[in-house]
């Protein structure tokens, strides 16, 4: 089975395992029992199931030193989450309800605990763990003016970190036993039931790295689904020399909450047309929320809006993917400062009946959304056609060879009449169908 076979159905429930069960913000004391909280997802996996998801989307699971992206043992279950078998029971719990499981991985970079690191800093530049990394030693006799970063020691190396944070040691991806190390993980949770892999910064990485890595990983996995997370730059390219599947589609993830702003139809147009281009090679991995970004629901100026956001992202070409707290309504800001991440990362309560009243009617429409998505699954090779466009109006068509589905979006205070050809139905929204659709102040339709 080749991935295409099965993700072609996927709408993912994407999950930062740490906040979600409300782990210590730091790794837990060496020796410490495993807090066994991995278990705490299992009770959610049938809320998933009756969200419409088919899949499982997990943040970084494995020993790290805090967030989970400093990771500093890729063999191990993060003590704060539980162990291996706390894991084996969330793949079991999960695959007996068919959902798929996909696992993080942090590959560009690793935490200063990271053993080999460790080594590196305790035997010097002959060690032969110094190969693992991007190293600049200092002159014995001069303490490392590290420009005020405050990491660096006398006798200890300057290194390539990720972005500026010094804390996230660059592995050095020209080396065969990164190469080597990093195709045994994946293979290992693979192995294990894992369906797949979303790469984390693989726009920091080479791509002769992923092909390195990848082509040994899928000659023992050909079914397994790995999506590179790319934010800007060619996509096009960036999938086929690293030989993934797909990468994360920002470009589309911006246009949508932007476009509907400030009111501006003509940027999500532009959006949708480069968004055809890269389906002619791949499918994109599409959201409009993630662990990384301000919630829609806050990034939105106007609430009456999201409807639209929904109605776009699942009528459009991609795998859809939801994260967790989106689907009731959930607010928080990214900040770019120290703990900026925790207002989008929070944890959820023991089940679902811990939820408050509020974001019900917001699960809801996720569901009636997601239930278009997935009796139409041609929708994720789908391209779309603008038919009627203005700065507040917009009526595109969606299809895949025959098969095509109509939406139709408005964001002025003034009802919208549109021409819609072939005498369609309403499957999801609301208007008035006669010689024409007309829409309400601020509404939005589905039709077939």
């Amino acid at each position: 089975m080749a991935p295409e076979d099965w993700i072609r159905y996927a709408v993912w429930w994407q999950i930062y395992p740490l906040g979600f069960v409300g782990a210590e913000p730091a790794a837990l004391d060496p020796g410490s029992a495993p807090a066994h909280r991995l278990p705490e997802i299992i009770g959610w996996l049938d809320y998933a199931v009756r969200l419409g998801a088919s899949g499982i989307a997990l943040g970084p699971v494995f020993s790290s030193e805090t967030h989970g992206y400093d990771t500093v043992d890729y063999f191990t279950i993060d003590p704060r989450l539980g162990d291996e078998a706390d894991f084996d029971a969330l793949l079991a719990a999960a695959h007996e309800r068919g959902l798929r499981v996909l696992l993080d991985g942090v590959f560009n970079h690793v935490g200063r605990g990271f053993p080999e690191f460790q080594q590196v800093l305790a035997e010097g530049r002959n060690t032969p763990s110094a190969s693992w990394f991007h190293l600049t030693w200092p002159d014995a006799a001069a303490a490392v003016d590290d420009g005020g970063r405050g990491s660096a020691r006398a006798g200890e190396p300057d290194y390539r970190d990720f972005e500026g944070h010094r804390q996230l040691v660059a592995l050095n991806h020209d080396s065969p036993v990164v190469v080597e190390h990093i195709t045994k993980v994946m293979n290992h949770w693979l192995d294990r039931g894992a369906d797949g892999w979303r790469l984390d910064a693989a726009y920091a990485v080479p791509a002769r790295f992923w092909k390195a890595v990848l082509g040994p990983v899928r000659a023992g996995h050909p079914e397994a689904y790995i999506v590179g997370e790319v934010i800007h730059g060619d996509y096009t390219a960036t999938v086929r020399e690293a030989g993934l599947d797909s990468v994360t589609q920002y470009e589309l993830w911006k246009a949508v909450w932007s476009s509907l702003n400030d009111h501006n139809f003509f940027e999500l147009s532009s959006s949708l047309e480069r968004h055809n281009a890269f389906l002619e090679t791949f499918v994109p991995l599409t959201f409009v929320g993630n662990h990384d970004v301000t919630r829609i629901a806050s990034r939105l100026l106007d609430p009456r809006f999201l409807p639209h956001a929904l109605a776009i992202l699942f009528t459009t070409g991609g795998t859809p993917s939801v994260y967790y707290g989106d689907e009731q309504g959930f607010r928080g800001v990214k900040e770019d400062r120290a703990g900026g991440d925790d207002a989008v990362r929070p944890a959820f309560p023991a089940g679902p009946d811990g939820l408050g009243p509020g974001g019900w009617e917001v699960y809801r429409l996720h569901q009636e959304m997601i239930g278009v998505r997935r009796r139409h699954p041609w929708l994720h090779r789908a391209s779309t056609e603008v038919l009627s466009l203005t700065n507040q109006q917009m009526l595109f068509r969606s299809a895949h060879g025959p098969k095509g589905l109509l939406v139709a979006l408005n964001l002025s205070d003034q009802p919208a009449a549109f021409n819609v050809p072939g005498g369609p139905v309403i499957l999801a929204g609301s208007g008035k169908l006669q010689d024409r659709l007309t829409l309400p102040p601020q509404g939005w339709a589905v039709l077939e």
